[in-house]
Formats: structure tokens, sequence, C-alpha cells
């Protein structure tokens, strides 16, 4: 596509005018922050521009863009859906995706106690769909199961908001739900008249551990989500996918709740392109993690969570340090992690996060760990924060 000299200049001066990074030219003698809080800190590349800057530039809230077409038959297609709708937001595919699937109240969501769609959406389900939440910790402590949802289920007429959905996440804090633990509850749901929500929005991650293609996932459900400006790295956007039917009104609901956007066609383009190239290289993100929280481990740390995907989940207690000391001594090298004044914290990879960061990470941590063990002082008492909010951000 050819791109008039006015075009171009326009675009070279919104580049300079935006704080980003090549992954591929960021060497490691660069003054770069490599930050660990969530896999949505990726940066856009000078690749990711260069694909913008080919995208068509129609009108999304007509359907007119050629590009967020291409992208929403694309996922679509992955997930084994007819249908996706291209939107600004995870929140925003998920509340569309349970507003589809809420009629008429009274009526309640049942959903995992840790789901983010019950701790992390503003309350999103009660004022968009004017339903109740019942949040379930799985008697597992790892996933909701059929027997979960079947003692939880409320189907009392009279007093009590009826169970009309059941809202699945995968992954959940990086851990992965068994694909057979799905096809039972899709099967309890079908049976019982209930709707099947997923908030799949690190669903990538899943599929890539596991070697199951999304779409051996995505078909179970009636509406699925998935983002893009997570693991993998796009700058915004998720996807909303289900029948064409469903995906017809939330366009329209997508439009009352101000997310209808017009030329959207270089995000869309530039979100199939991370698809494509990102995507293939979370085996060697998680391998990292793993390595990760063994040394952790090793140091004698404990894991919160299983690292099963991108996710480690880490309590600093035995160690006498505290989420701070380990905070600090990361940001002088040039490296984030949440900080908190508690023993708990989540450190997220990504694709940008490299062998030569994780090296760092343990040896920073591991002199740490020495000058504590070192440390003549009375050990400080330090405050487990199992239930800090800042251990499992909104990002």
């Amino acid at each position: 596509m050819l791109v008039s000299t006015f075009s171009k200049n326009l675009f070279k001066s919104f580049r300079l005018t935006i704080p980003y990074r090549s992954f591929k030219t960021m060497p490691h003698q660069q003054q770069h922050m490599y930050d660990l809080q969530s896999d949505t800190s990726t940066a856009p590349t000078d690749e990711m521009f260069d694909i913008m800057k080919l995208a068509s530039r129609g009108d999304d809230v007509f359907s007119e863009d050629t590009s967020v077409n291409n992208l929403e038959s694309y996922v679509a297609n992955l997930l084994g859906q007819e249908a996706a709708l291209f939107c600004v937001s995870g929140c925003m595919t998920n509340q569309l995706g349970l507003r589809l699937l809420l009629t008429q109240p009274p009526h309640s969501v049942l959903c995992d106690a840790r789901a983010h769609v019950y701790n992390y959406e503003c309350g999103g389900i009660a004022y968009h769909s004017q339903a109740s939440v019942s949040p379930v910790m799985p008697k597992n402590g790892h996933h909701l199961t059929v027997e979960d949802i079947t003692s939880n289920l409320i189907t009392d007429t009279l007093c009590s908001p009826v169970t009309k959905v059941v809202s699945l996440e995968n992954t959940l804090n990086g851990t992965i739900m068994p694909l057979a633990e799905i096809k039972r509850i899709r099967e309890f749901t079908n049976k019982n008249g209930l709707k099947l929500h997923l908030d799949g929005a690190r669903l990538w991650n899943a599929s890539q551990a596991t070697g199951i293609p999304l779409h051996e996932y995505g078909q179970h459900f009636d509406t699925i989500s998935v983002c893009l400006s997570k693991g993998v790295g796009a700058p915004i956007g998720s996807i909303l996918a289900g029948s064409r039917e469903n995906i017809q009104r939330a366009r329209h609901l997508r439009k009352l709740m101000g997310g209808g956007w017009r030329q959207a066609g270089l995000l869309a383009a530039a979100a199939k392109y991370c698809i494509e190239t990102v995507v293939p290289t979370m085996p060697e993100t998680h391998r990292l993690a793993k390595e990760l929280a063994s040394s952790f481990e090793k140091l004698g740390m404990t894991l919160s969570m299983p690292c099963e995907t991108n996710m480690v989940f880490i309590d600093t207690a035995n160690v006498r340090l505290t989420v701070d000391d380990l905070h600090h001594a990361l940001k002088a090298k040039n490296i984030i992690i949440s900080s908190g004044s508690g023993t708990q914290a989540r450190i997220v990879l990504h694709y940008q996060i490299t062998q030569h960061v994780i090296d760092s990470v343990i040896q920073i941590t591991t002199d740490l760990v020495e000058q504590r063990r070192l440390d003549p002082t009375p050990t400080r008492t330090v405050q487990n924060n199992t239930q800090n909010n800042s251990v499992y951000p909104t990002k």
C-alpha cells in the first residue's frame, strides 16, 4: 500500500512522541527498565509500528475496516467460534460476554472467588447486568470442579438470585484449568440450562503450555474473552468470541458502553502480527518462569501458587525479607517488581524478558538472601500479606 508523504511525516512525528523501544534492538548495555509486574508491560516494537502503517483505515463502528474484520475472523476461527469482536480491553470483553448471557434479573454468576471478573472489574457484573456474584473457593485450591459448582448452585426461585451463568478463568494466577474439567462443567451446564463464559485473557499461555489447540478450549463456551495486550504483547485490545447472533448483539452493547471505535485498523494489524509472532515464544517464557521459581525455592523461599505458565508467586518470609527489600535491590539494577511491606509477591514474565534478566534476578536475590543470613541484627517481624491486593494486581 502506498503511503502519502504527508502521512509518512505525520506518522514519523507521532512515533517520536511515543516512548517505545524495539525489543530486538535493546542491548543489555542500555539503561532499560525490565518490568516484571505484569505481562501487560511489554513495549511496542519498531516492527509493530511498521505493520500499523500498512493497516486499513476504515470505520469499525460500521464494520468497514478490513484489518479489524480480518483479526476478528482469524481469532474466531482459532477459538472454534463463529464470530468475534475486537474491543479496547479485557474488562470490556468480559462484561459484554456476561451481559449477553444474563437477560433478566434476579440472576447471578457463579465463579472462582479469585476470578478477575469478580475482583478487578469495578463491580461490573452488578453495574452492567444487575446480577449478583457467587464467589466459590475451589476445594482443591487450584481450579473449580463440577462438584464445587453443584454445591454452590443457586436454584431457589422465590427468595434468591438464581444462577444463570458459570464463569471460568484460564489461566488463573498462572495456573491451567484442565480441559477434562472444562468438558465436565460444560456437560453440567448444558444439562441444567446454564450458560458458560470464559475469561481466557491468558488462554494463549494455557494452550502453549499444554499443546492443546485454542479451539479445543474455546468450543466449549458460549462466550469467550481473550486478551491481546498481556502475554501476546499487542499495544491495546481484547477479543470477545461467540455465536454470530451473540457477537452482533455484543457490537450493539459495545456501542452502548462507549466502546465503538473508528479507525482501529492499526491496532488490529499489530495484534494479529503479535499473535503470529509472539504467541509461539511463550514456551520459552514458561521455561524461564519455572527456572526462576526453582531458584527462589532453592534459596529458601516458598511458592504460594504453583508455577505452571508465566507467573511466579513467592513468599519471602523464610529468608527474612520483605517484598520491599527485594523490590529495592532489583530496582537498583533496572528490574521492576511490585512493592509491598509484606512477604508475598507476584512476578510475571513475558517475551521481552530474556535469560539475561532472569540470571540477574537470581543473582541479585541470592546476594540479598546471603547478606540477610550474615546480618547479626535480630530477625525483623514481617507481616504475611496473603490477602494483600498488591499480590494479585489488576494488570
